[in-house]
């Protein structure tokens, strides 16, 4: 495995990042932990989760998950990376939320953090992520509630997740003047076939020191060999609305046989180079990948020790072109 900062920080972390958002709802207690054993004996150090994965009324049992996995000792903890989210509403689909049980305002996150530590059966959290941004709370008052927790040493560093690069400034230059680290990670939807991130999302980033953590980095599997598993008849499995239906369009379609025809010509698996495009990319720290099994897993763990040539990435830039920088993508 390999290894990078996270970031401005002196934090160390692994170039692949475990995502667990599949632990309960579709990866049962004791496979989960499997994946998460296989994880770190592979030197993934890096897991990410959130307060409101296991979804619908059993929001918060991936956290419980991963606390029974740390509570199983051998050092699980100590060697683990844990980054978990704050934002939504922790109620039941459909249920009316509560005032003050979601979002940034200071009463949430209190609230929201000790419900983590609590679920994740630790006394901190390494990287403590706002889920998406709060129109509606003061970045001062976000600031306050942030470094108390640091003080309490409930948290240790905090990031974002889908903020606007403008978002990104914002944040930072008001924790500057609070004296504080401010954001120090940015997840955002990232990946081949969604690059708009690259306009302003990543070039804030990284003027402002934030590591860059792509999630779907198979685009809900379209990358991943969405056409060759629909001609064996295994159906193209696509993440919710974001991919859903995609090969119906014949643009889309067309791009991914192309990029399918590509990769067999070069014997590559496509789920694998999506994410060793992802590590050659300026800023990015590693991935999120979201196994559901020990093969996926295995599959990902694949991906750090692949090398595209010059050749290939020209290739697949062709295929997949970026937007180009801001704002001369959009101004002519």
């Amino acid at each position: 495995m390999e290894y990078t900062q996270l970031g401005r920080t002196g934090l160390k972390v692994s170039r692949l990042v475990l995502g667990t958002m599949n632990f309960g709802p579709q990866t049962d207690e004791a496979d989960s932990h499997a994946i998460m054993d296989a994880a770190l004996a592979a030197g993934v150090n890096f897991l990410d989760t959130a307060n409101v994965y296991g979804w619908g009324d059993n929001k918060g049992r991936t956290e419980e998950i991963v606390g029974s996995w740390f509570a199983q000792g051998g050092g699980r903890r100590d060697k683990t990376v844990l980054a978990t989210k704050v934002y939504g509403n922790m109620g039941g689909d459909g249920r009316q939320v509560w005032p003050n049980h979601d979002r940034l305002s200071a009463l949430n996150i209190r609230r929201a953090v000790d419900a983590s530590l609590k679920r994740l059966n630790t006394d901190y959290i390494d990287v403590y992520q706002f889920h998406h941004v709060d129109r509606r709370t003061p970045w001062d008052e976000i600031w306050q509630a942030i470094d108390v927790l640091v003080q309490q040493g409930k948290i240790l560093y905090a990031g974002s997740s889908n903020h606007a690069g403008w978002h990104i400034a914002q944040a930072n230059e008001a924790a500057a003047r609070r004296g504080s680290l401010g954001l120090v990670s940015e997840q955002c939807l990232y990946n081949l076939a969604e690059r708009r991130a690259e306009m302003e999302v990543l070039p804030a980033a990284q003027s402002y020191g934030l590591g860059v953590i792509p999630w779907s980095p198979l685009h809900g599997g379209l990358l991943g060999g969405a056409v060759r598993k629909e001609r064996e008849g295994g159906g193209a499995r696509t993440n919710g609305g974001r991919s859903a239906g995609a090969l119906a369009n014949s643009a889309i379609r067309a791009q991914i046989e192309s990029y399918e025809a590509l990769l067999d010509k070069h014997g590559l698996q496509p789920g694998e180079v999506a994410l060793a495009w992802l590590l050659t990319r300026p800023g990015v720290t590693g991935p999120i990948v979201g196994p559901r099994t020990a093969e996926q897993l295995d599959s990902a763990l694949r991906a750090v020790e692949l090398e595209l040539s010059a050749e290939l990435l020209d290739a697949l830039e062709e295929i997949f072109p970026g937007p180009g920088p801001s704002p001369e993508a959009f101004a002519w």
